[in-house]
């Protein structure tokens, strides 16, 4: 199965030059956990999460409205083809770490697959597993760090 059958079109998407606070509002808006940030061109530039939101802008003490999007990506983004198998995307992911891949055709940015997705898929649904349980155990293998700055609400370390 290729990923134009299942991937999500069109992508919402932001350009780098809007705000951190446009960017919030189109993540809640549509209930998604990231943007894919492309120029006016349509060509993906980068890509910004809700947690690069508050890591990089809010808990960094930067404004919302005042920090471009430009500023919070991250850049080096993996993409793939809109006629690359499932199977295929499901392994790249595992091995990129990566839970969600925009699709481009021409460099452009033509929807976005998730594991979710390719979960649904029957035609790679072990591959998209093996990716699942690769990111997931990834994240639950960091281990708990003691917090480097606590802040006290009534007395109580949050």
């Amino acid at each position: 199965m290729k990923l134009r059958e299942i991937m999500t079109s069109p992508a919402i998407r932001v350009h780098p030059e809007e705000s951190a606070a446009v960017a919030a509002r189109l993540l809640s808006r549509y209930n998604i956990g990231f943007l894919p940030v492309c120029g006016s061109s349509g060509h993906i530039c980068g890509l910004v999460t809700d947690r690069d939101l508050v890591t990089r802008c809010i808990a960094a003490g930067r404004s919302p409205e005042g920090t471009s999007v430009k500023a919070l990506m991250t850049s080096g983004v993996t993409a793939a083809a809109a006629d690359m198998e499932a199977s295929e995307a499901a392994k790249l992911m595992a091995q990129q770490q990566i839970r969600r891949l925009p699709i481009v055709e021409n460099g452009r940015l033509v929807g976005v697959v998730s594991l979710g997705d390719l979960i649904r898929t029957s035609a790679c649904d072990e591959e998209a597993g093996r990716a699942l349980a690769k990111i997931t155990d990834n994240v639950s293998n960091r281990g708990n760090h003691p917090l480097e700055d606590t802040t006290k609400i009534n007395g109580e370390i949050c």
